[in-house]
């Protein structure tokens, strides 16, 4: 089971989330503010975050740029924001995965054990010492440190992910079914969520779309990273 902390500024959705919570063996402690959030996270340890956005004291966006300036903790937003646009910012933000309210507790438990599983995998991961190198790229999987062409690269850490996981399969065209089961540990998505982070990826490698350097999309097939010709 995991330690979590949940920040929550109304009481009743507050007390649900707890009782829920401890009914599934969690531990669990509860802020109702950001400020409180960030003093629990920086003192204390915890294997997930469940954030709520709408705060008193602090845009919970705001709140979720601080905290990834904090630590690398799994954070679930729990908002009642459920346009796509925004959904995809916060996940770019740092968000590891969303719940719009309202939601079941059924879809919580989902949604918090697909994270628990990809922190879990990330944590295996970086106790390898494995290093993989591709052309300019190399990637310090335990160190969690990506460098092109002698220059460290400032990724997120889903875009760590997904640059590693294609990155250890140099030149083999993986299916973005397979991306968001192994890198978002998800059985089902939207492909914009891919798109945005390829996009992201890109610009951090020097390279476009257009014109492609070590990312290549084969339309209706899926991604593949190869060192440039």
């Amino acid at each position: 089971m995991a330690s979590v902390l949940v920040v929550e500024d109304d009481q009743f959705v507050r007390s649900a989330l707890i009782r829920h919570l401890t009914d599934a063996s969690h531990t669990v402690r509860s802020v109702g503010t950001a400020l409180e959030a960030l003093r629990e996270v920086a003192q204390v340890g915890f294997d997930v975050v469940i954030l709520d956005l709408g705060l008193p004291d602090l845009d919970g966006s705001e709140a979720l740029k601080m905290l990834r300036g904090l630590s690398d903790v799994p954070v679930i937003v729990a908002t009642a924001r459920d346009d796509e646009a925004e959904i995809v910012r916060l996940l770019n933000a740092g968000a590891d995965d969303y719940l719009v309210k309202p939601f079941s507790v059924e879809h919580l438990s989902a949604r918090l054990a697909a994270v628990l599983r990809r922190s879990r995998s990330r944590s295996a991961a970086s106790s390898v010492d494995a290093v993989i190198a591709v052309g300019g790229l190399t990637i310090d999987v335990r160190r969690r440190l990506a460098v092109l062409d002698g220059v460290a690269l400032d990724l997120t850490r889903r875009e760590f992910d997904l640059l590693s996981f294609l990155a250890a399969r140099p030149g083999v065209v993986v299916a973005r079914r397979e991306l968001l089961a192994e890198v978002w540990q998800q059985s089902y998505g939207d492909d914009q969520t891919i798109d945005v982070h390829l996009s992201w990826l890109r610009r951090k490698l020097g390279e476009t779309a257009a014109r492609p350097r070590y990312l290549h999309t084969l339309r209706g097939v899926g991604v593949k990273l190869e060192p440039p010709v």
